[in-house]
Protein backbone atom coordinates (compact mmCIF):
# COMPACT_ATOMS: atom_id res chain seq x y z
CA UNK A 1 0.00 0.00 0.00
CA UNK A 2 1.03 3.70 -1.05
CA UNK A 3 1.95 4.71 3.13
CA UNK A 4 2.63 8.48 3.31
CA UNK A 5 4.20 8.95 6.69
CA UNK A 6 5.33 12.41 5.84
CA UNK A 7 4.42 14.09 9.01
CA UNK A 8 5.49 11.32 11.37
CA UNK A 9 2.76 12.08 13.91
CA UNK A 10 3.76 9.28 16.59
CA UNK A 11 1.44 7.51 18.91
CA UNK A 12 1.40 4.83 20.93
CA UNK A 13 -0.51 2.02 22.09
CA UNK A 14 -2.89 2.01 25.28
CA UNK A 15 -5.04 -0.54 25.43
CA UNK A 16 -5.59 -3.75 22.64
CA UNK A 17 -9.17 -5.90 22.94
CA UNK A 18 -8.92 -8.07 20.51
CA UNK A 19 -9.43 -6.14 17.11
CA UNK A 20 -9.90 -2.78 18.72
CA UNK A 21 -6.70 -0.43 19.62
CA UNK A 22 -6.73 2.47 21.54
CA UNK A 23 -4.18 5.24 20.96
CA UNK A 24 -2.75 7.64 22.54
CA UNK A 25 -1.67 10.73 20.86
CA UNK A 26 0.07 14.12 22.51
CA UNK A 27 0.46 16.25 19.46
CA UNK A 28 -2.28 15.87 16.84
CA UNK A 29 -4.86 13.62 17.28
CA UNK A 30 -6.12 11.41 13.75
CA UNK A 31 -9.28 13.15 12.15
CA UNK A 32 -11.65 9.63 12.04
CA UNK A 33 -10.81 7.07 9.23
CA UNK A 34 -7.34 7.99 9.03
CA UNK A 35 -5.38 4.76 8.62
CA UNK A 36 -3.06 4.03 11.64
CA UNK A 37 0.45 1.71 11.17
CA UNK A 38 2.57 -0.37 13.39
CA UNK A 39 4.20 -3.51 13.84
CA UNK A 40 7.96 -4.46 13.10
CA UNK A 41 7.35 -3.78 9.37
CA UNK A 42 4.41 -1.55 9.66
CA UNK A 43 2.09 -5.03 9.07
CA UNK A 44 -0.48 -3.93 11.21
CA UNK A 45 -3.31 -1.39 10.26
CA UNK A 46 -5.46 -0.03 12.33
CA UNK A 47 -8.69 2.62 11.26
CA UNK A 48 -9.27 5.26 13.49
CA UNK A 49 -13.11 5.29 14.50
CA UNK A 50 -13.31 7.12 17.37
CA UNK A 51 -11.88 10.37 18.98
CA UNK A 52 -11.98 9.72 23.02
CA UNK A 53 -10.84 12.73 24.44
CA UNK A 54 -8.43 15.47 23.49
CA UNK A 55 -5.23 12.78 23.21
CA UNK A 56 -6.83 9.16 22.82
CA UNK A 57 -8.06 7.58 19.53
CA UNK A 58 -10.10 4.41 19.37
CA UNK A 59 -10.09 2.46 16.26
CA UNK A 60 -10.71 -0.92 14.67
CA UNK A 61 -7.37 -2.74 13.50
CA UNK A 62 -8.02 -4.96 9.33
CA UNK A 63 -5.11 -6.98 10.37
CA UNK A 64 -4.74 -9.15 12.91
CA UNK A 65 -3.18 -8.01 16.35
CA UNK A 66 -1.17 -10.42 17.43
CA UNK A 67 2.24 -9.58 18.51
CA UNK A 68 0.79 -6.09 19.12
CA UNK A 69 1.54 -4.70 22.99
CA UNK A 70 0.88 -1.82 24.86
CA UNK A 71 3.90 1.18 24.44
CA UNK A 72 4.36 -0.12 20.91
CA UNK A 73 4.49 3.06 18.43
CA UNK A 74 2.01 3.75 15.76
CA UNK A 75 2.47 6.13 13.05
CA UNK A 76 -0.37 8.20 11.83
CA UNK A 77 -0.55 8.00 7.66
CA UNK A 78 -2.00 10.86 7.18
CA UNK A 79 -4.40 9.52 4.55
CA UNK A 80 -7.58 7.11 4.92
CA UNK A 81 -7.58 3.94 3.53
CA UNK A 82 -6.41 3.82 0.01
CA UNK A 83 -7.82 1.70 -3.19
CA UNK A 84 -5.50 1.43 -6.57
CA UNK A 85 -7.58 2.49 -9.83
CA UNK A 86 -6.00 2.58 -12.90
CA UNK A 87 -6.53 -0.15 -16.25
CA UNK A 88 -3.35 -2.07 -14.89
CA UNK A 89 -5.72 -3.16 -12.76
CA UNK A 90 -8.02 -5.56 -14.67
CA UNK A 91 -7.32 -8.93 -14.85
CA UNK A 92 -6.05 -8.75 -10.77
CA UNK A 93 -7.00 -9.96 -7.55
CA UNK A 94 -6.64 -7.86 -4.85
CA UNK A 95 -7.57 -7.77 -0.96
CA UNK A 96 -8.77 -4.72 1.25
CA UNK A 97 -5.38 -2.71 1.40
CA UNK A 98 -4.48 -2.98 -2.99
CA UNK A 99 -2.09 -5.90 -2.57
CA UNK A 100 -2.34 -8.56 -5.33
CA UNK A 101 -3.05 -12.09 -3.74
CA UNK A 102 -2.33 -13.64 -7.44
CA UNK A 103 1.09 -14.45 -6.64
CA UNK A 104 2.34 -11.78 -9.31
CA UNK A 105 3.70 -8.23 -9.18
CA UNK A 106 2.24 -5.55 -7.86
CA UNK A 107 0.41 -3.20 -10.79
CA UNK A 108 2.37 -1.04 -11.88
CA UNK A 109 1.06 3.26 -12.66
CA UNK A 110 -1.99 3.26 -10.85
CA UNK A 111 -3.23 5.83 -8.73
CA UNK A 112 -4.41 5.54 -4.94
CA UNK A 113 -7.44 6.69 -4.15
CA UNK A 114 -9.12 7.00 -0.95
CA UNK A 115 -12.08 4.74 -0.31
CA UNK A 116 -14.44 7.21 1.32
CA UNK A 117 -16.65 8.86 -1.24
CA UNK A 118 -19.33 10.34 -1.60
CA UNK A 119 -22.41 9.30 -3.45
CA UNK A 120 -23.01 11.19 -6.95
CA UNK A 121 -24.71 14.11 -6.77
CA UNK A 122 -28.58 13.79 -7.72
CA UNK A 123 -28.19 16.47 -10.72
CA UNK A 124 -25.48 14.33 -12.44
CA UNK A 125 -27.73 11.00 -12.00
CA UNK A 126 -29.34 9.33 -15.46
CA UNK A 127 -33.15 9.36 -15.01
CA UNK A 128 -33.45 6.72 -17.99
CA UNK A 129 -34.80 3.53 -17.19
CA UNK A 130 -32.59 0.53 -19.46
CA UNK A 131 -33.15 -3.14 -19.23
CA UNK A 132 -30.10 -5.14 -18.65
CA UNK A 133 -30.13 -8.59 -20.28
CA UNK A 134 -28.74 -11.19 -18.64
CA UNK A 135 -29.39 -14.61 -21.35
CA UNK A 136 -31.07 -16.14 -18.31
CA UNK A 137 -34.77 -16.87 -19.01
CA UNK A 138 -35.99 -16.74 -15.59
CA UNK A 139 -34.49 -13.45 -14.58
CA UNK A 140 -34.79 -11.92 -18.12
CA UNK A 141 -38.44 -12.96 -18.33
CA UNK A 142 -40.10 -12.51 -14.85
CA UNK A 143 -37.39 -9.83 -12.90
CA UNK A 144 -35.88 -7.88 -15.17
CA UNK A 145 -32.61 -6.31 -14.59
CA UNK A 146 -31.98 -2.48 -14.72
CA UNK A 147 -29.09 -1.03 -16.14
CA UNK A 148 -26.97 1.10 -12.99
CA UNK A 149 -29.95 -0.48 -10.70
CA UNK A 150 -29.30 -2.98 -8.08
CA UNK A 151 -30.39 -6.52 -8.07
CA UNK A 152 -30.77 -8.94 -5.02
CA UNK A 153 -29.73 -12.79 -5.08
CA UNK A 154 -31.66 -13.50 -1.93
CA UNK A 155 -31.56 -17.07 -0.72
CA UNK A 156 -30.29 -19.14 2.22
CA UNK A 157 -27.20 -21.46 2.25
CA UNK A 158 -26.66 -23.95 -0.93
CA UNK A 159 -29.23 -22.87 -3.01
CA UNK A 160 -26.86 -21.72 -5.96
CA UNK A 161 -26.36 -17.85 -5.63
CA UNK A 162 -22.90 -17.92 -6.24
CA UNK A 163 -23.54 -19.90 -9.10
CA UNK A 164 -26.03 -17.53 -10.65
CA UNK A 165 -23.11 -14.48 -9.97
CA UNK A 166 -20.63 -16.40 -11.41
CA UNK A 167 -22.90 -17.33 -14.38
CA UNK A 168 -24.10 -13.70 -15.16
CA UNK A 169 -20.01 -13.10 -15.25
CA UNK A 170 -19.88 -15.24 -17.87
CA UNK A 171 -22.70 -14.16 -19.96
CA UNK A 172 -22.07 -10.37 -19.42
CA UNK A 173 -18.75 -10.33 -21.01
CA UNK A 174 -20.00 -11.95 -24.40
CA UNK A 175 -23.18 -8.93 -24.26
CA UNK A 176 -21.65 -5.93 -22.81
CA UNK A 177 -18.50 -3.91 -23.32
CA UNK A 178 -17.87 -2.96 -19.65
CA UNK A 179 -15.57 -4.28 -16.83
CA UNK A 180 -16.78 -6.14 -14.18
CA UNK A 181 -15.73 -6.13 -10.68
CA UNK A 182 -15.86 -8.92 -8.44
CA UNK A 183 -15.85 -8.76 -4.81
CA UNK A 184 -16.02 -11.12 -2.57
CA UNK A 185 -17.15 -10.43 1.06
CA UNK A 186 -16.62 -12.60 4.19
CA UNK A 187 -16.95 -15.78 1.69
CA UNK A 188 -14.81 -18.60 1.46
CA UNK A 189 -11.43 -18.46 -0.06
CA UNK A 190 -11.68 -22.23 -1.29
CA UNK A 191 -14.61 -20.22 -3.32
CA UNK A 192 -12.53 -17.20 -4.53
CA UNK A 193 -9.61 -19.27 -5.81
CA UNK A 194 -12.42 -21.59 -7.66
CA UNK A 195 -13.71 -18.45 -9.26
CA UNK A 196 -10.68 -16.98 -10.60
CA UNK A 197 -9.61 -20.43 -11.90
CA UNK A 198 -12.25 -20.46 -13.47
CA UNK A 199 -12.45 -17.11 -15.12
CA UNK A 200 -8.87 -17.34 -15.85
CA UNK A 201 -9.69 -20.90 -17.92
CA UNK A 202 -13.24 -19.23 -19.48
CA UNK A 203 -10.80 -15.88 -20.61
CA UNK A 204 -12.81 -13.43 -19.21
CA UNK A 205 -10.34 -12.93 -16.85
CA UNK A 206 -8.90 -9.67 -18.87
CA UNK A 207 -12.28 -8.09 -18.38
CA UNK A 208 -12.70 -8.23 -14.99
CA UNK A 209 -11.19 -6.85 -11.19
CA UNK A 210 -11.44 -9.16 -8.19
CA UNK A 211 -11.46 -7.73 -4.66
CA UNK A 212 -11.23 -10.46 -1.70
CA UNK A 213 -12.22 -10.04 2.31
CA UNK A 214 -12.40 -13.40 3.36
CA UNK A 215 -14.41 -14.78 6.25
CA UNK A 216 -10.95 -15.70 8.29
CA UNK A 217 -9.68 -11.94 8.01
CA UNK A 218 -10.86 -9.62 10.67
CA UNK A 219 -13.84 -7.76 10.89
CA UNK A 220 -12.70 -4.79 9.76
CA UNK A 221 -11.07 -5.86 6.36
CA UNK A 222 -14.00 -7.60 5.73
CA UNK A 223 -16.38 -4.36 6.38
CA UNK A 224 -13.92 -2.06 4.20
CA UNK A 225 -13.76 -4.38 1.12
CA UNK A 226 -16.66 -3.63 -0.31
CA UNK A 227 -16.16 0.51 -0.27
CA UNK A 228 -12.43 -0.77 -1.54
CA UNK A 229 -14.25 -2.04 -4.96
CA UNK A 230 -16.81 0.47 -5.04
CA UNK A 231 -13.74 3.15 -5.57
CA UNK A 232 -12.63 0.50 -8.29
CA UNK A 233 -16.22 0.46 -9.66
CA UNK A 234 -16.23 4.91 -9.57
CA UNK A 235 -13.11 5.55 -11.02
CA UNK A 236 -13.92 3.21 -14.77
CA UNK A 237 -17.23 4.79 -14.65
CA UNK A 238 -16.76 8.34 -14.15
CA UNK A 239 -12.79 8.60 -15.58
CA UNK A 240 -13.38 5.87 -18.49
CA UNK A 241 -17.06 6.17 -19.16
CA UNK A 242 -17.12 2.45 -18.84
CA UNK A 243 -20.42 0.45 -17.68
CA UNK A 244 -19.30 -1.71 -14.75
CA UNK A 245 -21.26 -4.51 -13.61
CA UNK A 246 -20.25 -4.95 -9.82
CA UNK A 247 -21.26 -8.49 -8.26
CA UNK A 248 -20.75 -8.44 -4.15
CA UNK A 249 -20.81 -12.12 -2.68
CA UNK A 250 -22.44 -11.48 0.18
CA UNK A 251 -24.40 -8.27 1.17
CA UNK A 252 -24.90 -9.89 4.17
CA UNK A 253 -21.09 -11.09 5.37
CA UNK A 254 -20.89 -7.02 5.25
CA UNK A 255 -23.88 -6.15 7.51
CA UNK A 256 -22.90 -8.92 9.62
CA UNK A 257 -18.93 -7.25 9.94
CA UNK A 258 -20.54 -3.99 11.02
CA UNK A 259 -22.24 -5.94 13.93
CA UNK A 260 -19.03 -7.33 15.02
CA UNK A 261 -17.08 -3.92 14.51
CA UNK A 262 -19.99 -1.99 16.05
CA UNK A 263 -20.18 -4.89 19.15
CA UNK A 264 -16.01 -4.49 19.55
CA UNK A 265 -16.47 -0.47 19.97
CA UNK A 266 -18.65 -1.12 22.58
CA UNK A 267 -21.94 -0.22 20.87
CA UNK A 268 -25.34 -0.83 22.27
CA UNK A 269 -27.06 -3.29 19.93
CA UNK A 270 -30.79 -2.89 18.27
CA UNK A 271 -33.01 -5.33 17.80
CA UNK A 272 -32.00 -8.99 16.94
CA UNK A 273 -28.28 -8.08 17.87
CA UNK A 274 -27.69 -6.23 15.00
CA UNK A 275 -25.94 -2.87 15.36
CA UNK A 276 -27.51 0.49 15.46
CA UNK A 277 -26.14 2.25 12.65
CA UNK A 278 -27.06 -0.78 9.78
CA UNK A 279 -29.45 1.52 7.94
CA UNK A 280 -26.55 4.18 7.74
CA UNK A 281 -23.74 1.78 6.84
CA UNK A 282 -25.86 0.14 4.56
CA UNK A 283 -27.18 3.16 2.65
CA UNK A 284 -23.34 4.62 2.46
CA UNK A 285 -22.36 1.59 0.51
CA UNK A 286 -25.66 1.27 -1.61
CA UNK A 287 -25.99 4.98 -2.71
CA UNK A 288 -22.67 4.93 -4.47
CA UNK A 289 -23.78 2.70 -6.69
CA UNK A 290 -25.82 4.66 -9.57
CA UNK A 291 -25.96 5.53 -13.16
CA UNK A 292 -24.37 8.98 -14.17
CA UNK A 293 -24.27 10.96 -17.09
CA UNK A 294 -20.55 9.20 -17.55
CA UNK A 295 -21.56 5.50 -17.52
CA UNK A 296 -23.46 2.53 -14.82
CA UNK A 297 -22.49 0.58 -12.12
CA UNK A 298 -25.39 -2.44 -12.14
CA UNK A 299 -24.45 -4.24 -8.93
CA UNK A 300 -26.22 -7.59 -8.28
CA UNK A 301 -25.67 -8.66 -4.68
CA UNK A 302 -26.04 -12.12 -3.04
CA UNK A 303 -27.48 -11.45 0.30
CA UNK A 304 -27.64 -14.59 2.63
CA UNK A 305 -30.96 -14.75 4.52
CA UNK A 306 -30.65 -16.11 8.17
CA UNK A 307 -32.88 -19.07 8.44
CA UNK A 308 -34.40 -18.50 5.49
CA UNK A 309 -36.27 -15.27 7.22
CA UNK A 310 -37.13 -12.41 5.33
CA UNK A 311 -38.41 -10.79 7.79
CA UNK A 312 -35.10 -10.56 9.19
CA UNK A 313 -34.14 -6.81 9.90
CA UNK A 314 -30.96 -7.25 7.28
CA UNK A 315 -32.67 -8.88 4.78
CA UNK A 316 -35.58 -6.17 4.98
CA UNK A 317 -33.35 -3.12 4.91
CA UNK A 318 -30.96 -4.49 2.18
CA UNK A 319 -34.23 -4.88 0.69
CA UNK A 320 -35.40 -1.44 0.31
CA UNK A 321 -32.20 -0.58 -1.74
CA UNK A 322 -32.56 -2.83 -4.51
CA UNK A 323 -34.65 -2.20 -8.33
CA UNK A 324 -35.24 -5.88 -8.36
CA UNK A 325 -35.29 -8.62 -5.87
CA UNK A 326 -34.69 -12.13 -7.42
CA UNK A 327 -35.56 -15.12 -4.54
CA UNK A 328 -34.23 -18.58 -4.64
CA UNK A 329 -36.26 -20.95 -3.33
CA UNK A 330 -34.77 -24.36 -1.02
CA UNK A 331 -37.82 -26.19 -2.76
CA UNK A 332 -37.37 -25.65 -6.15
CA UNK A 333 -33.62 -26.22 -5.48
CA UNK A 334 -34.58 -29.95 -3.92
CA UNK A 335 -36.87 -30.65 -6.71
CA UNK A 336 -33.91 -29.88 -9.78
CA UNK A 337 -35.28 -26.83 -10.55
CA UNK A 338 -32.25 -24.56 -11.56
CA UNK A 339 -31.39 -22.02 -11.18
CA UNK A 340 -34.22 -22.24 -8.55
CA UNK A 341 -36.00 -18.93 -8.98
CA UNK A 342 -39.45 -18.26 -7.23
CA UNK A 343 -40.71 -16.49 -9.72
CA UNK A 344 -43.71 -15.78 -7.17
CA UNK A 345 -41.63 -14.28 -4.46
CA UNK A 346 -39.32 -12.25 -7.07
CA UNK A 347 -40.08 -9.15 -8.44
CA UNK A 348 -38.91 -6.46 -10.27
CA UNK A 349 -39.82 -2.91 -10.42
CA UNK A 350 -38.71 -2.51 -14.23
CA UNK A 351 -42.10 -4.78 -15.02
CA UNK A 352 -43.68 -2.57 -16.06
CA UNK A 353 -45.65 -1.81 -19.94
CA UNK A 354 -43.81 1.58 -19.96
CA UNK A 355 -40.07 -0.18 -19.74
CA UNK A 356 -40.33 -3.34 -20.90
CA UNK A 357 -43.11 -2.91 -23.35
CA UNK A 358 -46.64 -4.61 -23.34
CA UNK A 359 -46.29 -7.75 -24.63
CA UNK A 360 -43.61 -8.94 -22.42
CA UNK A 361 -45.81 -7.02 -19.27
CA UNK A 362 -49.21 -9.09 -20.45
CA UNK A 363 -46.64 -12.51 -21.00
CA UNK A 364 -45.04 -11.90 -17.73
CA UNK A 365 -48.41 -11.54 -16.09
CA UNK A 366 -50.14 -14.62 -17.36
CA UNK A 367 -47.00 -16.67 -16.42
CA UNK A 368 -47.06 -15.44 -12.67
CA UNK A 369 -50.90 -15.89 -12.97
CA UNK A 370 -50.64 -20.20 -14.03
CA UNK A 371 -47.77 -20.37 -11.56
CA UNK A 372 -50.19 -18.80 -8.51
CA UNK A 373 -53.20 -20.95 -9.46
CA UNK A 374 -50.84 -24.10 -10.19
CA UNK A 375 -49.38 -23.39 -6.24
CA UNK A 376 -53.23 -23.37 -4.47
CA UNK A 377 -53.90 -26.48 -6.87
CA UNK A 378 -51.81 -28.58 -5.00
CA UNK A 379 -53.15 -28.84 -1.98
CA UNK A 380 -55.97 -30.60 -3.72
CA UNK A 381 -53.80 -32.72 -6.05
CA UNK A 382 -52.30 -33.42 -2.94
CA UNK A 383 -55.16 -35.22 -1.61
CA UNK A 384 -57.33 -35.83 -3.78
CA UNK A 385 -55.81 -36.26 -6.87
CA UNK A 386 -55.23 -34.91 -10.28
CA UNK A 387 -58.11 -36.70 -11.58
CA UNK A 388 -60.61 -34.86 -9.50
CA UNK A 389 -59.81 -31.30 -11.15
CA UNK A 390 -61.76 -29.84 -13.69
CA UNK A 391 -60.71 -30.16 -17.14
CA UNK A 392 -59.63 -26.74 -17.47
CA UNK A 393 -57.60 -26.80 -13.78
CA UNK A 394 -56.03 -29.97 -15.32
CA UNK A 395 -55.04 -27.78 -18.18
CA UNK A 396 -53.68 -24.84 -16.20
CA UNK A 397 -51.30 -27.68 -14.18
CA UNK A 398 -50.10 -28.72 -17.88
CA UNK A 399 -48.81 -25.08 -18.66
CA UNK A 400 -47.53 -24.63 -14.85
CA UNK A 401 -45.56 -27.13 -14.79
CA UNK A 402 -44.06 -26.95 -18.91
CA UNK A 403 -43.50 -23.63 -17.88
CA UNK A 404 -41.28 -24.59 -14.92
CA UNK A 405 -39.61 -26.66 -16.56
CA UNK A 406 -39.00 -24.61 -19.48
CA UNK A 407 -37.73 -22.03 -17.60
CA UNK A 408 -34.63 -24.08 -16.31
CA UNK A 409 -31.44 -23.54 -17.95
CA UNK A 410 -28.47 -25.11 -17.99
CA UNK A 411 -25.22 -22.47 -16.74
CA UNK A 412 -21.87 -22.43 -18.52
CA UNK A 413 -20.24 -22.53 -15.16
CA UNK A 414 -21.61 -26.10 -14.04
CA UNK A 415 -20.80 -27.44 -17.16
CA UNK A 416 -18.20 -29.79 -15.71
CA UNK A 417 -20.16 -31.00 -12.99
CA UNK A 418 -23.39 -31.50 -14.83
CA UNK A 419 -21.73 -32.90 -18.39
CA UNK A 420 -24.93 -30.59 -19.94
CA UNK A 421 -23.66 -27.45 -22.42
CA UNK A 422 -24.57 -24.29 -21.17
CA UNK A 423 -27.36 -22.32 -22.81
CA UNK A 424 -27.46 -17.77 -23.61
CA UNK A 425 -31.53 -17.59 -24.61
CA UNK A 426 -31.89 -14.27 -25.96
CA UNK A 427 -35.28 -12.29 -24.59
CA UNK A 428 -37.25 -13.04 -27.51
CA UNK A 429 -36.36 -16.40 -27.41
CA UNK A 430 -37.55 -17.04 -23.89
CA UNK A 431 -40.87 -14.98 -24.06
CA UNK A 432 -41.58 -16.85 -27.61
CA UNK A 433 -41.50 -19.92 -25.41
CA UNK A 434 -43.24 -19.25 -22.90
CA UNK A 435 -46.12 -17.93 -25.12
CA UNK A 436 -46.12 -21.06 -27.02
CA UNK A 437 -46.31 -23.02 -23.83
CA UNK A 438 -49.39 -21.04 -22.39
CA UNK A 439 -51.02 -21.06 -26.48
CA UNK A 440 -50.72 -25.19 -25.66
CA UNK A 441 -48.74 -25.37 -28.09
CA UNK A 442 -46.26 -28.17 -26.07
CA UNK A 443 -49.46 -29.79 -24.42
CA UNK A 444 -48.77 -33.22 -25.64
CA UNK A 445 -44.55 -32.97 -25.13
CA UNK A 446 -43.44 -34.74 -21.86
CA UNK A 447 -42.55 -31.93 -19.53
CA UNK A 448 -38.90 -33.50 -19.59
CA UNK A 449 -38.50 -32.65 -22.96
CA UNK A 450 -38.47 -29.04 -21.73
CA UNK A 451 -36.03 -29.49 -19.37
CA UNK A 452 -32.70 -27.73 -18.97
CA UNK A 453 -32.89 -26.69 -23.01
CA UNK A 454 -32.34 -23.64 -24.32
CA UNK A 455 -34.33 -21.71 -26.70
CA UNK A 456 -38.04 -23.61 -26.85
CA UNK A 457 -37.50 -25.16 -30.23
CA UNK A 458 -34.71 -27.53 -28.43
CA UNK A 459 -37.39 -29.73 -27.08
CA UNK A 460 -38.15 -30.82 -30.28
CA UNK A 461 -35.17 -32.50 -30.58
CA UNK A 462 -34.78 -33.70 -27.27
CA UNK A 463 -38.32 -35.45 -28.06
CA UNK A 464 -36.55 -38.19 -29.80
CA UNK A 465 -34.56 -38.84 -27.24
CA UNK A 466 -37.31 -39.04 -24.58
CA UNK A 467 -39.78 -41.74 -24.55
CA UNK A 468 -43.50 -40.36 -24.95
CA UNK A 469 -46.03 -40.19 -22.35
CA UNK A 470 -49.30 -38.91 -22.46
CA UNK A 471 -49.57 -35.73 -20.67
CA UNK A 472 -52.20 -36.32 -18.15
CA UNK A 473 -50.55 -39.87 -17.32
CA UNK A 474 -47.09 -38.45 -16.89
CA UNK A 475 -48.83 -35.26 -14.62
CA UNK A 476 -50.73 -38.25 -12.60
CA UNK A 477 -47.57 -39.92 -12.02
CA UNK A 478 -45.80 -36.74 -10.75
CA UNK A 479 -48.25 -35.58 -8.59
Amino acid sequence: MNNEAGSLNLGTVVSVRGSVVDVQFEIDLPPIFTLLRCGANDEIAIEVLAQLDAHRVRGIALTPTQGLARGAVVTDTGAPLLAPVGKNIIGRMFDVFGDPIDHQSAPADVEWRSVHNAPPALVRRSTQSEIFETGIKAIDVLVPLERGGKAGLFGGAGVGKTVLLTEMIHNMVGHHEGVSIFCGIGERCREGEELYRDMKDAGVLSNMVMLFGQMNEPPGSRFRVGHAALTMAEYFRDDEHRDVLLLIDNIFRFIQAGSEVSGLMGQMPSRLGYQPTMSTELAGLEERIANTDNGAITSIQAVYVPADDFTDPAAVHTFSHLSASIVLSRKRASEGLYPAIDPLQSSSKMATPGIIGDRHYQLAQEIRRTLAQYTELKDIIAMLGLEQLSPEDRDIVGRARRLEHFLTQPFFTTEQFSGVAGKLVSLEDALDGCERILRDEFKDYPESALYMIGAIDEAKLKLHAVAPVPAAEALAHES
